[in-house]
């Protein structure tokens, strides 16, 4: 993977899975294109929380496949999280169109605010048996209180339903050896954040390495 990918992915709150590298890790480096991005940013509300993106970094993460939009900032994650941590910040953040973006190879949910980043967490998914689908999914309903029709009345707060066969991101007790039957199971006080800032139609893109975002 080239440099300048792994330094994005490093920053964007991608890297924050209990299996990926961390913003500690000294990928990023004072005079990083990153860095200096960072340091020249034309926001006023800039600080040490989040950095922002440079249109040739977003290039090159649509050319890898990694991005299907643009994105203007993302939370810095500085150490690695572990299963059931999470981090929401929408400090200054203005309104704009929601997206979510689920990266099953690293385990990871991040939701954007028009293109800026406010969330991020670890995640649960698919069993090989039962695995989570790939694409772009709108969110089709929000179901506060949900329980499984199918698996035995099991909880599914703060429902997000992604598609017509139940798939859906909601809240789970997120932890280490654990899977989902395809559903994408996230902390429950980040679930309710989600569910709160999202509506009905806004787009959740799936993907893993072998697909394109």
């Amino acid at each position: 993977m080239k440099r300048g990918l792994l330094l994005l992915l490093a920053i964007a709150g991608l890297a924050a899975a209990a299996a990926a590298a961390a913003w500690s890790s000294g990928l990023i480096e004072s005079k990083s294109p990153l860095a200096k991005a960072k340091a020249e940013s034309p926001h006023s509300w800039a600080g040490s929380d989040r950095t922002f993106v440079t249109d040739a970094q977003n290039f090159q993460a649509r050319a890898e496949g990694l991005f299907d939009r643009d994105v203007k900032s993302v939370l810095n994650v500085r150490k690695r999280m572990q299963y059931g941590q999470y981090i929401w910040d929408e400090n200054n953040v203005p309104q704009g169109p929601m997206w979510v973006r689920v990266d099953l190879g690293r385990q990871i949910i991040s939701v954007f605010r028009g293109g800026h980043e406010i969330g991020t967490a670890v995640i649960l998914y698919g069993a090989d048996e039962k695995e989570t689908p790939i694409g772009v999914f709108p969110i089709l309903a929000k179901i506060e209180d949900h329980k499984s029709i199918t698996y035995d009345n099991a909880p599914m707060p703060y429902t997000l339903r992604l598609t017509g066969d139940g798939v859906s991101i909601h809240g789970s007790d997120v932890r280490w050896g654990r899977a989902t039957h395809g559903c994408i199971g996230v902390p429950l006080e980040f679930a309710h954040k989600l569910f709160d800032e999202v509506s009905k139609g806004d787009q959740v893109t799936i993907f893993s390495e072998k697909h394109a975002a």
